[in-house]
């Protein structure tokens, strides 16, 4: 009888969180995208950005907390398993990175060493983000958010090796969501100003495609409008760049990246905690 209400309530949490998902995903698809330049740069606000402020919004300890409707229908027991439903939802994305890797494996070898090498510029939120986070007081938190630049690919490997919502989890899904609110803004913006760097346009529209959709069009669409005579190049090397680091990015965080990260983890934490050795079991 308690294992039957048990999976009554489970099954209506879902319920909740299905439509409420609908509902926000309708109402953002509504707003759109919405573009607007400042000075060389573009800002392009897409969809997913509305969801994920309108999600925090509706939450318990926001509007969630006065709007009786709102407490009924997403309450903390709705927030504590969303988490679960999380690594669900990513399930079809991991089938997708893995279907792009076969039908091209020929243009990931034609494009030759810079686009195929550039994934190993992720590495660097190793080196420069770890020490930074461990200063701030994060512990395994750590690991997570700066075992790669933290989109859709190291979500997954993350989720998958040790859990949403482990620390690590926690860690990698807080600046994926903080990507994802600025991330595409102040991508916008280096991708118009970078130009005045005397970098050529065209590396920098290979750097635009680092694993985000929503950043490569941002980066990209800032480019494209700086330097116009060089618009479709510019355009065609940040799609190719994109697609190829959502190939090589999923491989590159899990032999490179968490291994790498780990073993920095291992080595700095005796200078920023006292109590390294209990947070070094999940290594």
């Amino acid at each position: 009888m308690k294992k039957n209400k048990s999976q009554q309530n489970d099954f209506q949490s879902f319920l909740k969180l299905f439509l409420s998902v609908l509902v926000i995903v309708l109402a953002t698809e509504v707003f759109g995208t919405k573009t607007f330049n400042i000075g060389p740069g573009q800002v392009v606000l897409l969809p997913m950005l509305f969801a994920v402020i309108i999600g925090i919004a509706v939450t318990p300890k926001l509007l969630g907390s006065k709007i009786k409707a709102l407490k009924r229908v997403i309450s903390m027991q709705e927030v504590e398993k969303a988490g679960t439903y999380v690594m669900i939802a990513l399930l079809p994305l991991g089938v997708k990175y893995g279907t792009l890797v076969g039908p091209n494996i020929v243009e990931v070898v034609k494009a030759g060493p810079a686009f195929l090498l550039q994934e190993l510029g992720n590495l660097a939120t190793i080196f420069m983000a770890l020490p930074l986070a461990l200063a701030l007081g994060m512990k395994r938190e750590a690991v997570g958010a700066t075992a790669s630049i933290s989109r859709e690919p190291t979500l997954g490997v993350i989720g998958e090796k040790y859990g949403i919502s482990s620390p690590e989890g926690t860690g990698v899904l807080g600046t994926y969501l903080m990507g994802t609110v600025f991330g595409t803004i102040f991508f916008g913006l280096l991708g118009g100003y970078s130009v005045a760097t005397g970098i050529h346009p065209l590396a920098l529209a290979m750097a635009s495609g680092m694993g985000s959709g929503s950043m490569m069009a941002s980066a990209s669409g800032a480019l494209a409008e700086a330097v116009p005579g060089m618009k479709d190049q510019i355009l065609a090397y940040a799609a190719t760049s994109n697609m190829l680091t959502g190939v090589t990015g999923l491989y590159s965080v899990i032999f490179l990246g968490l291994p790498l990260v780990n073993f920095m983890y291992d080595k700095l934490i005796p200078f920023f905690s006292k109590d390294d050795r209990g947070d070094q079991n999940e290594s």
